[in-house]
């Protein structure tokens, strides 16, 4: 289950660093990289009636694992969009209350 959505990065772009982004995302958080989504939603950033390029902006829904995971996670995501040349990313982490997550009409 972390579900990682991105914008400002273009799907081909993300194909090319997801396998070893996530690879290393599998080694950090523990779980099988499956078990991530990875999303990219195509979004236009607009400013004063034009479109322009912003760095990438990463969103990660997920149960709690602690800052120290977190830390490395956003590291890890960090360092393979900079590789890449596609600019610096903002990463923002949204925690998920268990009581609040369902899958198939039960919680986890």
């Amino acid at each position: 289950m972390p579900h990682i959505m991105i914008k400002g990065i273009e799907s081909d772009e993300v194909k090319k660093i997801s396998k070893a982004m996530l690879d290393e995302l599998e080694s950090i958080v523990g779980c099988p990289k499956e078990y991530f989504t990875l999303e990219v939603q195509d979004s236009k950033f607009i400013v004063d009636g034009e479109i322009i390029k912003k760095d990438p902006f990463i969103q990660i829904n997920w149960f709690d694992r602690g800052q120290e995971i977190q830390d490395q996670v956003a590291v890890a995501i960090t360092k393979h969009i900079y590789n890449a040349g596609l600019g610096s990313a903002e990463i923002f982490f949204t925690i998920l209350e268990r009581n609040n997550y369902y899958e198939d009409g039960k919680h986890l």
